[in-house]
């Protein structure tokens, strides 16, 4: 199944998901910017200080109240939600972008300087099973894209560089 078209009609409720370093948070951020839709870096709800994972419970009651709000955009991939934010969006915009740049930006965003989205978590931490995660997310993001494309209320934008998210962008 091919990607539907890149339009630029944003409505209420927008998601925005792909791979570690396309580019999610930057992306979110100049959409809310443009939208005026409330953001919130779903990273800022699942770390706590020192990149701790929260207990299921508290990470499902966080994304209920998340996905409640009448107008937003959640930014973050969260495979284990997709679900729940896709049945409330009425927009999910997925960055397709290539393996290789996502590596970069990953690893020069760890090594070089802390993430803008990430309060107070200090370092992004880099491992192996992290670049292992990037490398092979296509074939998730290609799993995610089928089930967001098989909900017939959800208007599917796959963007797959950096010149087509702009594009959209100054569309909005």
């Amino acid at each position: 199944m091919q990607p539907r078209a890149v339009q630029s009609r944003v409505r209420q409720r927008v998601m925005v998901v792909g791979s570690p370093g396309a580019g999610k948070s930057t992306f979110a951020r100049q959409l809310a910017q443009r939208t005026g839709l409330l953001l919130t870096h779903l990273d800022d709800l699942y770390w706590r200080p020192g990149w701790v994972r929260p207990p299921p419970e508290v990470w499902q009651a966080q994304m209920g109240e998340a996905v409640s709000v009448e107008r937003w955009i959640l930014d973050g991939n969260y495979a284990g939600t997709l679900h729940l934010r896709a049945q409330r969006a009425d927009t999910a915009i997925v960055l397709a972008y290539p393996r290789g740049l996502c590596l970069r930006r990953a690893i020069t965003r760890a090594v070089f300087k802390r993430r803008p989205d990430a309060k107070d978590l200090g370092k992004e931490p880099l491992d192996w099973a992290f670049l292992r995660f990037i490398w092979t997310f296509p074939k998730l993001g290609k799993q995610q894209l089928e089930q967001l494309q098989a909900a017939p209320h959800l208007e599917v934008v796959v963007l797959r560089s950096d010149e087509e998210a702009q594009t959209f962008l100054a569309n909005c």
